[in-house]
């Protein structure tokens, strides 16, 4: 049997000051705190402890970033072998081509763009969302919440997860007997593993298991799926961190 595994990694923190639902806009890139987490995270797989001029080396240099990463938050950054990355393919939007970048730069890999890892649609996409001066204060929005099975409010979530398991299966094809690293969402990803986990689509997004920057493992033994991961090599660096969702 020949082993493969795929990692889901959720990009690292957003620039976001208005605290706007993003969706698929344009132009929101990752702030210093998510490069610095994307700069953990290539360091962690790539088996060395968080070494800022190594990654200036391979040709991604960002002393901002550097600056986030303490000496605390280094040592608090789970160190293990050399994980056999192959290939590092990314939504195309920026805050994932940007998470993307030191991860492929440490394998010595190009980026790869796949468009089914995108965020999903959202009706509320560019607002505010909550209550009080946010989307849900005004009534033209409420029909837009009247089915969160789906959901109404935007791309459905057996949508999101056809399209991701597809990406996962070529990219598990491309990369068969090692690893490859699929940059894309929080929902995208969360529901992909719920429905791997056969558990139920809808859900609290309160309750998702899938933080800025985390890895959600998935290995596999030929096609069949044996086990599900996960870890958050950034997790030093979550405290403070903005926790405004893309979708």
């Amino acid at each position: 049997m020949v082993a493969t595994t795929v990692h889901l990694m959720r990009h690292g923190e957003v620039h976001n000051p208005d605290g706007v639902l993003y969706g698929r806009l344009p132009g929101y890139r990752l702030s210093a705190r998510g490069r610095a987490m994307a700069r953990l995270v290539a360091t962690h797989l790539a088996g060395r402890t968080y070494d800022g001029a190594w990654l200036d080396a391979q040709g991604v240099v960002d002393a901002e970033a550097d600056d986030v990463v303490t000496p605390a938050v280094a040592a608090a950054m789970p160190t293990g072998a050399r994980r056999d990355v192959v290939a590092v393919i990314a939504s195309p939007l920026e805050r994932a081509q940007e998470t993307a970048a030191p991860i492929a730069a440490a394998f010595g890999l190009e980026i790869r763009t796949d468009p089914r890892l995108i965020e999903a649609e959202n009706h509320f996409q560019g607002k505010t969302f909550g209550v009080g001066d946010g989307s849900l204060r005004h009534p033209e929005h409420w029909p837009h919440l009247r089915n969160p099975f789906r959901p109404s409010w935007g791309e459905p979530y057996r949508g999101q997860v056809d399209r991701m398991l597809a990406a996962v299966a070529d990219a598990r094809d491309l990369a068969r007997g090692h690893e490859v690293v699929l940059v894309s969402h929080q929902l995208p990803v969360w529901v992909t593993r719920l429905a791997l986990e056969n558990r139920r689509l809808w859900h609290d997004p309160r309750r998702r298991q899938c933080a800025l920057a985390s890895l959600t493992s998935l290995r596999y033994e030929d096609d069949r799926l044996v086990s599900v991961g996960y870890a958050e090599p950034a997790a030093a660096l979550l405290p403070g961190a903005a926790t405004v969702a893309g979708a």
